[in-house]
């Protein structure tokens, strides 16, 4: 039997074929996969009973859930994980998954864009599998990472490695995520390499982010790359709900535009929106606002979340 990774993108492919009456170059076009992975996943949906008369998807599977997401939302796909109602878990659980997605769907000359500072990000690339031939691509650091030496360390490692597992060129952004005042980002602003990375934000084909809500995670908190309890404290009270890449938005996924904009190094929200996959990788309750509100404002085109989350997000509030 495949392993549940395998299962999830075997369904879904059937559910587009067989239920949705896609081709399969549509398919291989949607899914960011080749036609050729889409013709042996439905053999395989036939080989292992997947497919008979109806669609039969195996326990775990959540493909009718999955596309009520990228129906509400306009995503080109939703992969929902089941996981345990804990947050080192999910975290785990999604980074697998996230993971399986990565290894399936890398497509040659990919330029990754890759946030700093997401636990889940983190979990992401250590589980991920070398990809077996050089496919020329590049990793981008999309949010500063200089920190605390303990936590910077795995914001340079998470580049590094994934780097390394696609047999890529990792491009890191040595400067912090947050700075002090708007002129000492200007200060870093001018430094040739920094502008160097930052004008490679317009290439980037597939960013890889984590969405985080108003009160910073661990391993944020531990960076150093933090606003003030009373900064967060006015964000909140303009409405925020999340962020990505340390850009805050509101419940509609709108940016919440507040001086603190300006001591951000990193890629902008208008620059998000504008790559062509940009997947989030998050979940559990306390992030359900932060997530809602990034799906709202297109600020993703894929999502990774676990099933808690993903019923919340196909429920009521929806719209």
């Amino acid at each position: 039997m495949a392993r549940i990774d395998e299962l999830r993108l075997m369904t879904k492919v059937a559910r587009l074929y067989h239920v949705d009456n896609l081709r399969q170059t549509e398919i291989a076009d949607q899914l960011d996969i080749s036609q050729a992975t889409v013709s042996r996943l439905l053999k395989r949906a036939m080989d292992e009973g997947v497919v008979r008369i109806n669609l039969s998807a195996p326990g775990g599977i959540h493909a009718d859930l999955e596309s009520q997401l990228e129906t509400i939302y306009g995503l080109k796909e939703a992969m929902v994980v089941e996981s345990l109602p804990n947050d080192k878990q999910i975290m785990r659980d999604l980074g697998s998954a996230a993971a399986y997605y990565l290894n399936t769907t890398l497509k040659p000359n990919e330029v990754i864009g890759i946030s700093s500072w997401s636990a889940t990000l983190l979990a992401t690339v250590e589980a991920m599998m070398p990809i077996a031939r050089p496919i020329g691509a590049q990793v981008i650091q999309i949010l500063g990472g200089v920190g605390n030496p303990t936590a910077e360390s795995n914001a340079v490692y998470i580049v590094n490695r994934l780097a390394a597992l696609v047999q890529g060129q990792p491009i890191l952004l040595p400067v912090p995520a947050v700075v002090s005042t708007p002129e000492t980002r200007q200060l870093y602003l001018q430094d040739p390499s920094v502008c160097e990375t930052i004008g490679r934000f317009a290439s980037v084909t597939l960013a890889l982010v984590g969405i985080g809500s108003v009160e910073p995670s661990d391993l944020l908190a531990s960076s150093g790359n933090v606003f003030a309890a009373q900064e967060h404290e006015a964000l909140a009270a303009q409405g925020a709900v999340g962020d990505v890449c340390l850009r805050y938005f509101d419940a509609d996924g709108q940016p919440v535009q507040t001086p603190l904009n300006e001591r951000v190094i990193g890629m902008e929200l208008d620059q998000l929106r504008r790559v062509r996959r940009t997947v989030g990788i998050a979940g559990g309750e306390r992030k359900l606002a932060a997530i809602r509100g990034a799906l709202r404002g297109r600020l993703i085109n894929v999502l990774i979340t676990d099933l808690a989350t993903a019923q919340a997000l196909a429920g009521p509030a929806a719209t």
